[in-house]
């Protein structure tokens, strides 16, 4: 059985440098006790637990996150934003109340606020293409003032209700499908023809999805390694499975069922953004076992 793994497998360059600072954090002396990150670094439980095992305790971002930072702001000596980024509120209660603040937003994530937050500011009409209960999507959202229409579905697109006189500008969430942000911003503009169209899909998101159908056309079998929580990880399974009914989507190597591989020459192996190297690892490991079984 021939393997091939994805060129893009794994973490991504934003996960990567947020991994590598929460490490350091954690081995400082010098860090402000205890460490809080808000919500999970990464889509990832495996990744979760590693960084609980380091001391670094997880603060929900559901419901009201401010109240309960507010009871507690005495408890917290050093605070982490993940890679997936929050609303500027945030910073403003680190300062105000003198918390050591760690910020591992991703630069790209932090360049779609920038863009919402400037929008904003110049009485623009905004339209997010993205998930709604995604944390990046909220956290741009905050950054647009929390004046913005958020397009996850076709129905979304079809409710899409702008003044046609004033002016319209296009964002989409870093992970977001490039068909779909193609296929929004055409109808938006058809629509709204004076809309400003800014495609902010991070281009290692963009390299992945391409790649995925490449890989889907190729292979008899594609495995998807990722958490269910993960929008890329999602992601690439929708886009692989559409050409390749065989496409699997797995969190770990324990997963991978023998009868999916009867008669199998050609398997790909993709994984999302937040999946870490070990568990890539681990499942290649057990396929090559597979593949010397048959």
């Amino acid at each position: 059985m021939e393997i091939t793994l994805s060129q893009y497998a794994g973490f991504c360059e934003g996960v990567e440098r947020a991994y590598d600072i929460v490490e350091k954090v954690a081995k400082d002396p010098e860090t402000k006790r205890p460490v809080f990150v808000l919500g999970s670094l990464v889509h990832n439980d495996e990744v979760v637990r590693k960084i609980e095992e380091m001391g670094i305790k997880k603060i929900s971002v559901d419901g009201n996150l401010m109240g309960f930072l507010n009871s507690a702001k005495k408890e917290i000596g050093t605070l982490i934003i993940t890679a997936h980024g929050i609303g500027p509120k945030i910073y403003k209660f680190a300062e105000k109340n003198n918390i050591n603040l760690i910020d591992t937003t991703c630069p790209k994530v932090i360049k779609v606020q920038r863009l919402a937050e400037s929008f904003s500011k110049r009485g623009y009409q905004l339209v997010i293409i993205g998930e709604k209960n995604h944390k990046e999507i909220k956290g741009i959202y905050e950054w647009a003032k929390e004046k913005a229409f958020i397009v996850e579905n076709q129905e979304d697109l079809q409710n899409i209700n702008l003044d046609p006189e004033k002016k319209v500008a296009v964002i989409s969430q870093t992970t977001q499908d490039r068909e779909f942000f193609e296929q929004s911003a055409k109808q938006i503009k058809e629509k709204y023809p004076q809309a400003e169209i800014i495609n902010s899909i991070c281009m290692t998101t963009h390299d992945r999805q391409t790649e995925i159908k490449e890989l889907a056309r190729k292979n008899d079998i594609v495995i998807v390694i990722g958490s269910p929580k993960s929008a890329n990880s999602n992601r690439l399974w929708e886009i692989a499975k559409n050409i390749n009914s065989k496409t699997y989507f797995i969190e770990r190597e324990d997963e991978l069922k023998e009868g999916w591989f009867a008669n199998c020459k050609k398997v790909a192996i993709a994984a999302g953004a937040s999946t870490p190297r070990w568990i890539i690892e681990d499942v290649t490991r057990k396929l090559k076992s597979m593949g010397n079984k048959s």
